[in-house]
């Protein structure tokens, strides 16, 4: 009787991770170029018993491939590229790096926030050119005594609202599945209602999913609904915010700046008329990827992956508990 499991791991992860999937003597590892295309990346999967992914997606037709698959585990904590119906209704298990990267995702959030109100790319610029003259035409902000709405209070939320009081910001907490009692025991406001608490905010920062309920959040209607010369960051996932009229309000002056992490096409084309405002500050979906944090991400994607093969499933990891409960 053959015991021995395959496991597929990307070319970019993390030593750690690998070290620890190398010490099971029980464990054939492959690894694939992150790049792969889909031909061979289902040959793999033909007899693969679980799967790690950076940027790959995954869909049915790879499931199809996988009659053996039992798990899939994220290096990260997002999923939208990931077909979770089609995983569930399988029973494979869909698993991410829980808190892994939320302390390099918060920090850089709060990075974007602090390079907005001190106009850290302008004044960059200004030295670069000479042009010291002009340091006092934009005057930077403070953020102490500022309002910023957090949306989403997960792992990313939560530390992102509290490098926010530690900064004596005003913090609002807009979560629709966090109780706003949970909110408040923990020293923020709650913001049931997002329209009114935009219309409050020098600061937007988003730490929620994308999902149907998030495409388009912050659409022309709710983005006029924001206080006038606020700002806003988005670290989560591109398509919450509809890049038209984030556009529009820049230029218009309604808002003062924003920081991007993340676009609805990714990589974005330079053709891209945000990356021609100057109010914008941007990076190339690296929010969440630290020294650290790439290795925390290997560590525990490995440990997930062999948490289901051993029959014990990490499940704070599991996102289709559906599939848990159903083992259970």
């Amino acid at each position: 009787m053959n015991n021995r499991r395959k496991l597929l791991v990307p070319d970019v992860m993390g030593h750690t991770g690998v070290d620890h999937l190398r010490a099971r003597q029980d464990i054939d590892l492959v690894i694939y170029p992150a790049d792969i295309a889909t031909a061979p990346f289902r040959t793999l999967l033909a007899d693969a018993d679980g799967v790690a992914l950076w940027a790959t997606p995954f869909r049915k037709a790879d499931l199809d491939s996988a009659p053996r698959l039992a798990v899939v585990g994220r290096l990260g904590v997002g999923y939208d590229a990931v077909e979770v119906p089609a995983l569930t209704a399988r029973g494979v298990l869909l698993m991410v790096s829980g808190t892994a990267n939320s302390v390099s995702v918060a920090e850089y959030a709060l990075f974007l926030v602090l390079a907005l109100a001190k106009r850290g790319r302008r004044q960059d610029e200004l030295v670069r050119l000479g042009r010291w003259d002009a340091r006092y035409d934009d005057m930077p902000v403070e953020i102490a005594g500022k309002t910023i709405v957090v949306i989403g209070f997960g792992r990313i939320g939560a530390r992102m609202a509290k490098r926010c009081a530690a900064m004596d910001m005003t913090v609002l907490v807009h979560d629709a599945f966090v109780a706003a009692e949970a909110i408040r025991a923990a020293g923020y406001e709650p913001a049931p209602d997002l329209d009114a608490a935009v219309a409050r905010a020098d600061f937007v920062t988003i730490h929620c999913p994308r999902s149907p309920e998030t495409i388009g959040m912050f659409d022309a209607a709710r983005i006029g609904r924001m206080k006038p010369g606020a700002s806003i960051v988005n670290t989560a996932r591109g398509g919450i915010i509809d890049e038209p009229a984030l556009l529009a309000a820049l230029q218009s002056g309604h808002l003062a700046g924003a920081g991007l992490d993340v676009f609805a096409e990714e990589p974005t084309p330079r053709s891209n008329p945000l990356l021609q405002v100057p109010t914008v500050i941007t990076a190339p979906h690296v929010a969440g990827s630290t020294r650290e944090s790439t290795q925390a991400m290997a560590l525990e994607t490995a440990r997930n992956m062999l948490s289901v093969i051993d029959g014990a499933p990490i499940a704070e990891n599991v996102i289709n508990k559906d599939v848990l409960a159903a083992r259970n």
